[in-house]
């Protein structure tokens, strides 16, 4: 963590609380309710943990004002503390070392256009046609293929790699190891059952306030582009085909697979390892969350929370249950049965 330090009246203003108790304490750093020490600055945001209030050590606490009477130290109320206290972690956040401009290993092609702002890592390569703007900060290794735009104050952390036609919008952050651009999985078979590939001849646009975790694959259009608004925020690992659209301000979990032509709407949360695909293209509306594991095959037209997975049990039961299973269509029709002749 830096060294920065700040009064909590200065947190107060930034994230327009209201201090209870000493306005002139300083802060230099967070942490957690029941590990935070003097000096620190901790928050509770969740009933779970209300129990370590009373013991903190931290110099001060974010919370509501129902649990200022309970708090021993220092307050920072507000009516969202987690909200006020990413806010505020934000103010203590430290970039990975890069140094200015571009680093003399780094090759840039004669036509790509590079703000004098902008800084290159070692082994950055930079393709033809590309536009790198104000702020921009790429990290060693990292590939920017042909007739990328990157806008202000975008990130891409080592080792990313960016195909052609790639767009990200100011902002937004692209971590390790990401594949942005790839070919869509796109195939279909001749008369002796031979593969052929369908050229994926579209591009990706990512809006701006992104961010896309390590590992994540996102696929390029196979005509028209693939697209991901402004705000979304992709978790590690995850898999989305080519022409998917995924609405603003969702959030994509771990490990979530998405199939081609896949809409999500706006403020959508799928948690890890959803999976999405079926006989024909899925749209998930507004305001929908997806527990995790769950198998989404046809599309969500109504708002709210929808889950498809099994509850964890113990192995014998699991098994016993999972032979049940494979009963179900005849017990049906057994009741349908029964039902007929009881009517």
């Amino acid at each position: 963590m830096t060294g920065r330090s700040f009064t909590l009246r200065e947190l107060a203003r930034h994230v327009d609380g209201r201090v209870a108790g000493e306005a002139s304490s300083v802060i230099n750093g967070l942490g957690s309710l029941s590990r935070a020490v003097a000096g620190q600055i901790s928050h509770l945001s969740n009933p779970a943990y209300r129990a370590d209030l009373s013991g903190t050590k931290a110099t001060a606490v974010i919370l509501v004002e129902d649990d200022l009477a309970d708090c021993p130290t220092n307050a920072l109320v507000v009516p969202n503390p987690y909200l006020a206290f990413a806010r505020i972690s934000q103010l203590w956040e430290e970039l990975p070392t890069l140094a200015e401009g571009v680093a003399p290993t780094a090759q840039v092609a004669e036509s790509a256009m590079v703000h004098e702002s902008a800084s290159l890592g070692p082994g950055v390569v930079v393709g033809a046609g590309c536009q790198i703007r104000e702020g921009v900060r790429v990290y060693p290794n990292t590939v920017i293929g042909e007739r990328c735009t990157l806008g202000n104050e975008v990130r891409l952390m080592a080792n990313v790699t960016l195909y052609s036609d790639v767009e990200l919008g100011a902002r937004s952050i692209v971590h390790a190891n990401s594949v942005i651009g790839s070919d869509g999985f796109g195939f279909t078979p001749d008369a002796a059952g031979r593969l052929e590939a369908i050229a994926q001849l579209g591009g990706v646009t990512i809006g701006t306030d992104v961010s896309i975790g390590s590992g994540t694959t996102i696929d390029r259009g196979a005509i028209d582009y693939t697209v991901i608004e402004d705000g979304v925020k992709i978790d590690n690992q995850v898999q989305i085909g080519h022409n998917c659209h995924i609405g603003a301000h969702s959030i994509i979990c771990g490990c979530v697979g998405l199939v081609g032509s896949t809409k999500i709407g706006r403020h959508c949360v799928l948690a890890g390892m959803v999976g999405v695909g079926g006989d024909k293209p899925i749209e998930i509306c507004d305001h929908v969350t997806v527990s995790g594991m769950t198998h989404v095959s046809s599309s969500i037209t109504d708002p709210g929370v929808y889950s498809g997975s099994i509850i964890h049990n113990r192995m014998s039961h699991w098994k016993r249950n999972a032979l049940r299973f494979q009963k179900l269509d005849e017990l049906a029709k057994r009741v349908g049965r029964i039902e007929k002749r009881l009517t």
